[in-house]
């Protein structure tokens, strides 16, 4: 009952409160003397006051008609755990705004302050430049959380913000074109993640019916894809983007992204052709987005089984496993729907 009365009493508006109103509170299942203990309880804590002047009710353990809510005391239990994690969390945390805020805000915000502890206990600050949907995952383990979920209202509470070297006006594209299919009414396009595969693929580009191929430089490509008609001249046209990254944690989650944002497909063969080589071990500081694992999953049949195993063995393979020959003939020879 106390916790109880607590609660109701933190979210009080006034400053004082009659005893018919706490007296609301009581069940009925307890006594009494039970609920007399609770609000005598409260008293000995400080956090009610008897207003002496307004009298007793007259029952045989007397109770104050009207109780003065100490509003500071009320918070003690939550101040001091918002110090004790003000000395635990990395120094980089700030915590003292969480004082004068309302304690739910704290029990909110809490979950995620530890996970950005956690990642700055083990990376530091960054030393370079990232998006904010590629830094938000690395913080937490959602691509979204900064830019659609408060992260970033939260990121300035803790003065952290301004330290993480989030960018928000992203390069333009690197892309490779085919002058070939300009002329064209619809166009397909093709996302590499990692340099290397890029320049692998860009001298076979007019052996295609690609119009581009665009590097996609990790998650730099969520902050900058959306303008690729603009920079193709192309905006009127029909457009189909497939995505093929490393096959990995990150790398999922950053399809995953483009999918949901744009609707960007999987490059599905140049995958199937990855999953035949073997997977390495190492990536265990990625974070997993279940989501973004389950519909890529999806896509598959006879591969579930590698799959499942390098997820849960915290496996990768780059795509870089795929030598320039077979990155082209894959390109080259596999069956591309255009929109």
């Amino acid at each position: 009952m106390e916790n109880m009365i607590v609660k109701y009493l933190k979210t009080y508006p006034k400053k004082t409160i009659p005893l018919s109103e706490l007296e609301d509170l009581w069940t009925g299942k307890e006594s009494y003397e039970d609920f007399a203990f609770v609000i005598e309880s409260l008293v000995d804590k400080e956090i009610l006051k008897p207003v002496k002047a307004h009298g007793v009710n007259g029952k045989s353990i007397p109770l104050y008609n009207t109780y003065r809510i100490i509003k500071t005391n009320l918070r003690k239990s939550i101040n001091s755990q918002i110090q004790y994690f003000s000395i635990k969390f990395n120094p980089h945390i700030h915590l003292d705004i969480y004082f004068s805020l309302d304690e739910k805000e704290w029990y909110k915000d809490l979950p995620y302050i530890e996970k950005i502890h956690f990642y700055l206990k083990e990376n530091g600050l960054p030393d370079d430049y990232a998006t904010t949907p590629e830094r938000s995952f690395q913080l937490v383990g959602d691509e979204k959380w900064i830019d659609e979920k408060g992260g970033k209202k939260l990121l300035e509470r803790i003065e952290l913000w301004d330290k993480l070297k989030i960018t928000t006006n992203p390069d333009p594209l690197m892309l490779a074109v085919n002058p070939l299919r300009f002329k064209k009414d619809s166009h397909i396009h093709l996302v590499v993640e990692n340099k290397a595969p890029f320049y692998a693929l860009m001298e076979h580009i007019k052996e295609t019916n690609f119009t581009s191929l665009i590097y996609g430089g990790g998650w730099k490509i969520a902050s900058n894809i959306y303008r690729l008609p603009n920079q193709l001249g192309l905006d009127d046209k029909l457009h189909r983007i497939y995505y093929f990254g490393d096959i990995d944690a990150e790398g999922i989650s950053i399809w995953y992204f483009l999918y949901e944002k744009y609707k960007i497909e999987l490059a599905l063969p140049f995958y199937k052709a990855l999953l035949k080589k073997d997977y390495s071990i190492g990536k265990k500081t990625q974070q997993k987005n279940k989501k973004a694992i389950q519909k890529f999953k999806s896509y598959f049949d006879k591969e579930l089984y590698i799959i499942d195993k390098l997820v849960q063995n915290n496996g990768y393979i780059p795509q870089e496993g795929l030598k320039q020959e077979e990155l082209a003939n894959v390109w080259r020879n596999s069956i591309w729907m255009f929109p």
